[in-house]
């Protein structure tokens, strides 16, 4: 009985949380709960529940914390590399999840999809960051092998603007023997209203890629939760 009462109080706390996870689902818990059941992976030897209140009150809601840099986590006691690897790996499995599902359908029947994908993928990101996605004679993702099916070519830039070259996106279309392709850009500030730039590339680059007879299917603009089809706008 003594070893018993010796036992950390939140053991028994875990193993609730857990078997009613198991029972209901995330839908059953509630946020703080859910970091704090996810930081038992990483600290077992702690209780998660003040550390989990913690990330909450500092970064707002999950989607903060899942968003937040390496170093503003570091900011938070007991959060070390362990913690910080486990959320980016849930990020990247994620992304990788979503990379494989938008392959499984033509892009027209799949637009939505591949935008939630670039949101996850780089929609939070603080710097404008560009990229191509190459499409085959029936618009769907060009297999460059079966580790990276889905081929993405991308340019980082500035807070507000990344350099784009029109030429070196049609070379690689040539290269890879595509018929079609989608360019994406993020924006920051959470604006997905194109601006100049935005709207002059895309015509800059549609000219260029009709008169190979490739065709320039959508310019997706992502922020950290949403996106603009110029497409869909009628821009294109």
């Amino acid at each position: 009985m003594a070893r018993e009462s010796n036992k950390p109080h939140y053991l028994g706390h875990r193993k609730r949380l857990r078997e009613k996870f198991e029972r209901f689902g995330l839908e059953a818990l509630q946020d703080y709960e859910i970091i704090e059941l996810l930081l038992t992976f990483s600290l077992p030897r702690k209780d998660t529940k003040p550390i989990a209140k913690q990330l909450l009150n500092k970064f707002g809601s999950i989607k903060g914390i899942f968003e937040a840099s390496p170093e503003e986590l570091r900011l938070v006691p007991f959060i070390k590399e362990k913690t910080i690897n486990l959320i980016n790996f849930i990020k990247e499995i994620s992304a990788f999840y979503h990379k494989e599902k938008i392959q499984e359908k033509p892009l027209p029947e799949n637009l939505p999809e591949l935008a939630d994908y670039c949101i996850k993928k780089f929609g939070n990101k603080q710097e404008e960051e560009f990229h191509v996605i190459y499409l085959d004679s029936k618009y769907c993702i060009i297999r460059e092998d079966l580790s990276f099916p889905a081929r993405e070519f991308y340019f980082k830039g500035t807070v507000d603007k990344v350099p784009v070259y029109p030429r070196k996106i049609i070379e690689e279309a040539l290269k890879l023997k595509s018929s079609a392709l989608v360019i994406i850009h993020n924006h920051p500030d959470g604006n997905l209203t194109p601006s100049e730039y935005d709207i002059a590339l895309t015509k800059t680059l549609d000219i260029a890629c009709k008169s190979l007879d490739i065709i320039l299917y959508d310019h997706l603009i992502v922020s950290s939760n949403s996106y603009l089809s110029f497409r869909e706008k009628r821009l294109l």
